[in-house]
């Protein structure tokens, strides 16, 4: 496995580079210090995945990732995260990051690597449990826009959490049978096949 490694923080890229190193499985091709190194260094190198941090001065890893992954969606880009980076998270999510782990804890970064370049995605506990609150956090839709009404749009945001018939009942004081014929008629209005893509469609939309 062929990996390159971007951070801001010298010393960060060199830990991890010896971390990375000690592997017999990966190979570190390259590391940098900007989003702009990484853009230059995937390019150049072509690596199985692009380790990189996210808040960096000049270009950001989210902008790096949107070039890289503008020219090739299949791209494998796992970024390094803090709990402050909420904004960002979201921004990756809807880009098609990989994943996401903490810089703080190490001893995930191989695993994560592995099952990255496996073809799956990674994220921390603390990362995944606070996923849809921060896809949630300010959003303003437009319902009349979208052909749908606020009740309608409140259990969209509700499918889009991961919750069932009876939890979004629960949630919203109607009954199961009555969430029911909400989601016949959404699915319907929006000309969507079911749950999953009307999940993608509030994330796109949201």
């Amino acid at each position: 496995m062929k990996v390159v490694v971007v951070d801001d923080d010298k010393l960060v890229t060199a830990s991890l580079k010896t971390i990375l190193e000690a592997e017999e499985d990966i190979a570190v091709a390259g590391t940098g210090n900007s989003g702009r190194e990484g853009v230059e260094l995937f390019r150049s190198l072509e690596p199985d995945i692009l380790l990189m941090d996210i808040r960096m001065e000049g270009m950001t890893g989210i902008e790096a990732a949107e070039v890289l992954l503008g020219e090739e969606p299949t791209r494998k880009i796992l970024f390094l995260t803090t709990f402050s980076d909420d904004e960002y998270i979201v921004k990756a999510i809807r880009l098609g990051a990989k994943g996401y782990i903490l810089k703080q804890d190490f001893e995930s970064i191989v695993p994560s690597l592995r099952t990255v370049y496996g073809g799956q995605r990674v994220f921390g506990d603390e990362i995944i449990t606070r996923i849809p609150a921060l896809l949630n956090k300010g959003v303003k839709a437009d319902w009349a826009r979208l052909g749908l009404n606020e009740k309608e749009w409140d259990i969209i945001v509700q499918v889009a959490n991961g919750l069932s018939n009876k939890e979004i009942a629960k949630e919203l004081f109607l009954s199961e049978g009555t969430v029911r014929n909400y989601i016949s008629i959404i699915l319907e209005k929006l000309e969507l096949r079911d749950r999953t893509q009307l999940a993608i469609f509030y994330f796109r939309n949201g």
